[in-house]
């Protein structure tokens, strides 16, 4: 392979760890910074807009959104995120990484900020514009997870790739940690500013009116993070992997990579030529070719993704509901509205703390090492096993009130898919697919994530009701009850251990290798497909 391989390429995968990996990752890591900032913080507001917008004066306890409504709010982002990946995903591979990224990028700082405006105090009103936003800067968002995975493993030697992906990913965790601080940094400043009562004690008083003003601050602060890497985004060289063997121009490639490893590159067209005129690399996306090559590994991608998000993101946007199930969290009337923010942002972001972001970067450090599928396989393993000891004795947690070993058990939890399978199912599709293929693969195996993370959210809400209509959130139907809802979330992540046996392993090798591109003339070199063994042994 190493004989027939560019120079341009073949320098990008022995390099040693320079500058430009890290102002990579830290450049497509801020966009993964407010991709999950602005996801997951709408958690922390839900309940405030529903004591703003649809309290019943007089009700015996606060108002809570009704079930179309919440589903909205709470989805139609995962929605926005689930056509830009598909679409942006399929534009990186069309128009280049580099001229899409930068739009990607604007709509989300754009959007980030039209989701804290509203045209009047209408429910309706204020509900329809924060959907509108939410919508693009999902799509936005959407376009954020193949563009930057592509360009992360384009840009990163085969040595450490792997980490350098996780690492971009790994901003999540931040994002979702930074959500939470934010939170309680507004709340805990308008709570002092303005005292207010116990809903219980005065339901009027206890919603003080610039109440209205902390959910919006707190969803438009996510833009800042990403207008602050916009002009570096811009300046990055479109990748060599690219330039080369997508637009064919080995001499650009050649300019733009002697210019970021400071070394002296030769363009070598003719043998790109050589290379780009092969039958291995002409065959077309979903020809019998693609499926005869990637098929197996694109089901692997999309349906370990798929059943990672169903748990991921059940877990991550209704924490609170399962806090306040087991009595970690007070019940909402014994609170005023600015209190009852500060608890769930406090109680979120202490999970984020102890469990989320570290296992992130668990990922990171150990990823070169273990390889990515034992990582999978491992994640969802304890995954399964610790949603089913919260599952088959929840009426005992509940009971006995053992919040520290209920919550303990849940942040594992978390640990186990991030030191598993929510940072792997984003690394693998950036690397073993073509360079022609590999943003548009990407962008499908996400984009069946988030569908998973759609059956998620509206599910998991109808499905976590209780089973007695007098206990169900108003408007809800009843439900199977919490405990059934986490011993399918249990299943969902076994489901997602047996799928993984399709994916193959990346550790060590090149793109190039694993995709079956620049082969030689005769064809002997196998592709990804035939030549790894999908276990390690």
């Amino acid at each position: 392979m190493a004989g027939n391989q560019l120079q341009v390429l073949n320098a990008l995968d022995v390099a040693k760890t320079q500058l430009y990996h890290f102002t990579a990752i830290v450049i497509a890591g801020m966009g993964f910074f407010t991709d999950a900032y602005d996801l997951f913080c709408i958690s922390m507001v839900t309940k405030l807009l529903g004591r703003i917008y649809y309290t019943t004066p007089g009700g015996p306890k606060p108002g809570t959104l009704p079930p179309n409504v919440s589903d909205a709010v709470t989805g139609v982002a995962l929605c926005g995120t689930f056509a830009g990946q598909l679409f942006f995903g399929w534009l990186g591979d069309k128009m280049g990484r580099k001229r899409v990224y930068g739009l990607t990028l604007m709509l989300m700082v754009i959007s980030s900020l039209g989701q804290g405006l509203s045209f009047s105090h209408f429910p309706k009103s204020v509900i329809s514009t924060l959907c509108f936003f939410r919508f693009w800067l999902g799509f936005g968002i959407g376009g954020d997870y193949p563009l930057s995975a592509t360009i992360m493993s384009e840009y990163a030697n085969k040595k450490t790739r792997g980490s350098f992906i996780a690492a971009v990913f790994a901003m999540q965790g931040f994002g979702i940690l930074g959500g939470g601080i934010v939170s309680i940094i507004v709340s805990a400043a308008f709570k002092s500013k303005w005292k207010a009562p116990p809903y219980e004690e005065n339901p009027a008083a206890s919603l003080v009116s610039e109440a209205d003003y902390v959910w919006r601050i707190i969803l438009m602060f996510g833009g800042i993070p990403a207008l602050l890497t916009y002009y570096w985004r811009m300046k990055m060289p479109e990748t060599a992997r690219y330039t080369a063997l997508v637009a064919k121009n080995a001499k650009q490639a050649a300019s733009d990579m002697a210019q970021v490893l400071n070394v002296e590159m030769e363009s070598e067209q003719e043998k790109l030529d050589k290379i780009t005129t092969e039958p291995s690399n002409s065959y077309g996306l979903f020809s019998r070719e693609f499926l005869r090559r990637h098929g197996k590994h694109l089901l692997g991608t999309t349906t370990t993704w798929f059943f990672l998000d169903i748990a991921f993101y059940s877990q991550n946007l209704f924490q609170k509901d399962i806090f306040t199930d087991i009595g970690w969290l007070p019940a909402a009337k014994t609170m005023n509205a600015l209190e009852e923010v500060f608890k769930i942002a406090r109680a979120q972001t202490l999970i984020a703390l102890w469990s989320t972001v570290p296992g992130y970067w668990f990922t990171v450090a150990f990823i070169e090492k273990m390889g990515r599928f034992t990582i999978q396989l491992m994640g969802f393993f304890f995954m399964t096993v610790f949603m089913l000891a919260l599952a088959i004795p929840y009426y005992h947690w509940k009971r006995m009130h053992h919040h520290v070993v209920f919550v303990t058990l849940y942040s594992l939890t978390f640990f186990f898919s991030n030191f598993g399978p929510n940072a792997t199912t984003f690394v693998v599709p950036a690397e073993i697919f073509p360079a022609r293929f590999r943003s548009t693969c990407h962008g499908i195996s996400a984009a069946a994530g988030k569908l998973g993370a759609i059956v998620g959210a509206f599910g998991f809400l109808y499905a976590a009701q209780s089973t007695h209509s007098s206990e169900t959130d108003a408007g809800y139907p009843t439900g199977i009850g919490v405990k059934k809802a986490l011993i399918l979330l249990g299943v969902c992540s076994f489901l997602g251990l047996l799928c993984t046996f399709l994916v193959p392993e990346a550790k060590g090798m090149s793109l190039e290798e694993m995709s079956g591109e620049n082969e030689g003339e005769d064809g002997a070199a196998e592709p990804a497909g035939a030549s790894n063994r999908t276990v390690p042994v």
